[in-house]
């Protein structure tokens, strides 16, 4: 029971979907020899219902492949299974025809009718519906169907049966097969609509990752740009000046060489990430961009009053939670609680997609371990594992300067 619930919760939410949808179409094909086999049973005897379940057996074997090769083919993985297509609309023709002749022309008898009956009503039914999963065009799939129930009416009433019984054979037909495509049909675009917004959900998340990528950038050009102009203002007052002689050159190469230095410090501070992060802002950001990417975020908590280092530590916490939540599982509900007391600050990120089994490691790469590191920093902790579930808990806990007071009235 344990690895079925691993092997489920390791799956993508499209995927679970494709897997309900792939054995809810298995399971017509059980439904389809357990009805007929049934009736056989109930009004002929055991026989019949042997060479019945035989018969029907053969058919849902066939709607199983069909339905199987036709959904790889609505998701790109194969061409469209044409032959098969064919096959068993051609096997569905003749079995109905075999039934509807068994009921006219064979052994007489209330109980042979009924399972012949059944049996003709049920195959052309179900074996119109999977033929619609194999159907792109809409028109193609409303001609199967209604070309069943004009086949099922013209057959009957050709081998004898009164014109008005036709009819209402031909228009059982005609709404059992419809509401059968209507499903296959449904389950097709509702299972297409499923991956089309994970894939939208994954594009955001990329978009949210590019943005950051391009502040980053942002930060950089920001830093450079602005040192390297002055550097190269000062050069060249530099090389005037040593033409002519002057002993100010001196000072405006030291000064130069001091911007070099302060430069390449600031660009380090940038790539590394040591740069001051605001929490209220790295809040609102991760909140912008878990909505962004389709994942409900709730925050609580209030964060004004916290000394800056405190905010820092715990502005790189947010960020790279954010990060792994875009990265890792599959969560559709993120929770961020900021608490205040007893001079510490707590901060809790709770998430529900964590995918890993018990016990496993949490996949963070080397984030974990860097945010250990700020946090050692200012005395800080750091916990981080499943809490429940499929949930993902980080809490980071920072103590207060002692200049703080030891209790901030917080919203919870």
């Amino acid at each position: 029971m344990r690895r079925s619930e691993r092997w489920w919760g390791r799956k993508s939410t499209p995927a679970k979907v494709e897997t309900y949808t792939r054995w809810s179409f298995h399971f017509f094909g059980v439904v389809e020899i357990l009805v007929i086999v049934l009736t056989a049973v109930e009004q002929a005897g055991p026989r019949p219902a042997a060479a019945a379940s035989l018969v029907v057996g053969t058919h849902a074997a066939v709607c199983v492949l069909v339905a199987a090769r036709s959904l790889d083919w609505t998701l790109g993985r194969r061409a469209q299974p044409v032959r098969l297509l064919w096959v068993l609309a051609a096997l569905t023709a003749v079995l109905a025809v075999g039934a509807i002749g068994v009921a006219e022309r064979g052994p007489g008898g209330d109980a042979v009718d009924s399972v012949a009956g059944t049996t003709f009503s049920v195959v052309l039914c179900f074996g119109s519906g999977v033929i619609a999963l194999g159907l792109r065009e809409r028109r193609r799939v409303a001609a199967v169907v209604g070309g069943f129930a004009l086949g099922a009416g013209a057959v009957s009433f050709a081998v004898g049966a009164p014109g008005l019984a036709a009819l209402a054979l031909a228009c059982a037909v005609l709404v059992g097969g419809a509401f059968m495509a209507f499903t296959s049909v449904f389950s097709v675009w509702l299972l297409n609509a499923v991956y089309a917004l994970d894939d939208a959900k994954e594009t955001r998340a990329r978009l949210a990752v590019a943005e950051e990528r391009l502040r980053f950038g942002r930060d950089l050009h920001d830093v450079m740009g602005r040192n390297l102009a002055v550097i190269a203002l000062k050069s060249e007052l530099a090389v005037q000046l040593v033409r002519r002689g002057r002993p100010e050159a001196v000072e405006q190469m030291i000064e130069v060489q001091r911007i070099a230095q302060e430069s390449q410090r600031e660009v380090r501070e940038v790539v590394r990430g040591y740069r001051e992060a605001d929490l209220e802002v790295e809040l609102t950001g991760a909140r912008g961009v878990l909505t962004a990417a389709g994942i409900d975020c709730e925050v609580s908590g209030e964060t004004s009053g916290l000394p800056a280092e405190v905010q820092s530590a715990l502005g790189w916490v947010v960020r790279e939670a954010t990060t792994n939540v875009l990265r890792h599982g599959d969560a559709e509900k993120v929770l961020v609680v900021v608490r205040v007391s007893e001079g510490r600050v707590a901060l809790t990120v709770e998430n529900d997609g964590a995918a890993e089994p018990a016990g496993a490691e949490p996949s963070g790469g080397s984030g974990l371990a860097g945010l250990r590191e700020r946090l050692s920093a200012v005395d800080g902790t750091l916990e981080a594992g499943r809490a429940g579930k499929g949930v993902f808990r980080l809490t980071a806990e920072v103590p207060l300067p002692s200049a703080t007071p030891d209790r901030l009235e917080v919203a919870s």
